[in-house]
């Protein structure tokens, strides 16, 4: 009998951690449609307000400048997880924001080098009621000049062959003059003991912004331990800078540490060079 009660309790707790998370709900909260994968809810403020440079490259805000919040049903109650993209002078009330609403900052950090105005990228987490958790972010969004208006404007369509990147590095997601990679590990990642799908922020991603005949990247290396040293060498190797190393979890398990990097150049050579930093780690092509 005690057999039967536990497989039972196994397979409602099963049952109810894949069970469909209320996107109704927290779209209404949010005030705009988020997107589900795979049972995580994720929406994005792309920081739209800002004008950031690098030298004289003009970042778009989905290049680097994108705010994300992402919930995940955990059974009986949900997990958020996210970044918030921030001036500095935004720093400290967002800070005093999450902790006033009961949430964990995990950590704060740069992704870019050289940008003007300067950005910070603070990373949070919480856990209990999925509707709740998003009200307690979207009251942090508010005391910050984050865009949280809907806008149906699509990003217009550019003729940009990236023929010789795709050739290389696979099929990527066109927008715009954007193009945008998504490379999942092969391990089993948690977080809490909770298993964190790669649209937690647990696939390694790189964006290029084309610029004339020229090209930036940025992104995210998502790493082991062993792994961190092997792709600063390839990517440096190539002419593609490191500009942060840091972690975004506090409970991970691997623990995994986040690489940026940032580089302008020939399309086709920063796809080299980003090839052989992936080579160097185990996630799927």
């Amino acid at each position: 009998m005690k057999k039967l009660i536990f497989f039972l309790s196994a397979a409602m707790f099963t049952i109810n951690s894949f069970a469909q998370i209320d996107s109704t709900a927290l779209n209404n909260v949010f005030g705009k449609k988020g997107t589900v994968t795979n049972n995580v809810y994720k929406i994005s403020y792309p920081r739209s307000d800002l004008k950031v440079k690098v030298g004289n490259f003009l970042v778009a805000p989905g290049l680097a400048l994108g705010t994300w919040v992402g919930i995940i049903n955990m059974g009986d109650h949900a997990m958020m997880m996210g970044d918030l993209v921030l001036l500095d002078a935004e720093v400290p009330k967002v800070i005093n924001k999450l902790v006033g609403e009961n949430l964990e900052v995990t950590a704060i950090h740069n992704h870019l080098i050289n940008e003007i105005p300067a950005v910070k990228y603070v990373h949070y987490h919480g856990e209990g009621n999925a509707t709740e958790l998003a009200q307690k972010i979207k009251a942090v969004l508010q005391v910050t000049a984050t865009p949280l208006s809907f806008s149906s404007a699509p990003a217009q369509t550019q003729n940009i062959d990236w023929s010789k990147v795709t050739a290389i590095l696979g099929t990527g997601k066109q927008n715009g003059k954007l193009l945008q990679y998504a490379f999942p590990r092969n391990e089993k990642l948690t977080e809490s003991g909770m298993e964190m799908p790669p649209s937690m922020g647990m696939a390694t991603s790189v964006n290029f912004q084309m610029d004339g005949n020229k090209a930036a990247v940025t992104g995210d290396f998502v790493l082991l331990a062993d792994e961190v040293n092997p792709v600063v060498k390839a990517l440096t190797e190539n002419g593609i800078t490191p500009t942060a190393i840091h972690t975004h979890m506090l409970h991970d398990e691997p623990h995994l540490f986040m690489m940026h990097f940032w580089a302008i150049d020939n399309p086709e050579k920063l796809a080299q060079g980003l090839k052989a930093a992936l080579d160097k780690t185990n996630s799927k092509k």
